[in-house]
């Protein structure tokens, strides 16, 4: 598995809920997006974010997210969860993921958010505290 996900600093393993299946026996297509957001608060502990948001109420807000499915995935199965940033810019930055299927032993889904941010007690877009940008680029220098 490290194989898949390597150069991934980010790792998250979450385990398939039968209750997440859909009609046709493999895991909905909404619920992918529920195993990011997991990925995705994952990486925000290790840059810190999470802390900031209740020091400065600027934190980011999801401006876009998609999903490419390469293979349906069925309970039992655990997914391991690879994030990374791909783009930084002044107020925002892009996150990827890939999720790997242990039954399967492949990738099976290919996901991207753009998380832009946001100053909530002025309700207007803020810029990326530098702080949380050097947090970034510390955690991506751990890539494999």
């Amino acid at each position: 598995m490290d194989d898949l996900l390597a150069g991934f600093p980010v790792i998250t393993e979450i385990p398939v809920a039968w209750g997440e299946m859909d009609a046709l026996q493999h895991v909905n297509n909404a619920v992918y997006f529920r195993y990011f957001e997991s990925a995705r608060l994952e990486y925000f502990e290790k840059i810190g974010l999470l802390v900031n948001i209740a020091h400065s109420q600027i934190g980011p807000v999801l401006g876009e997210t998609s999903c490419r499915y390469k293979l349906p995935i069925t309970y039992p199965d655990t997914l391991i969860i690879g994030t990374k940033v791909l783009d930084v810019q002044m107020d925002r930055f892009t996150m990827e993921y890939h999720i790997a299927s242990k039954k399967l032993g492949k990738i099976s889904t290919v996901g991207q958010a753009t998380c832009v941010m946001f100053d909530f007690k002025n309700g207007t877009k803020a810029e990326l505290p530098e702080k949380i940008k050097q947090a970034i680029f510390s955690v991506e220098a751990m890539r494999d």
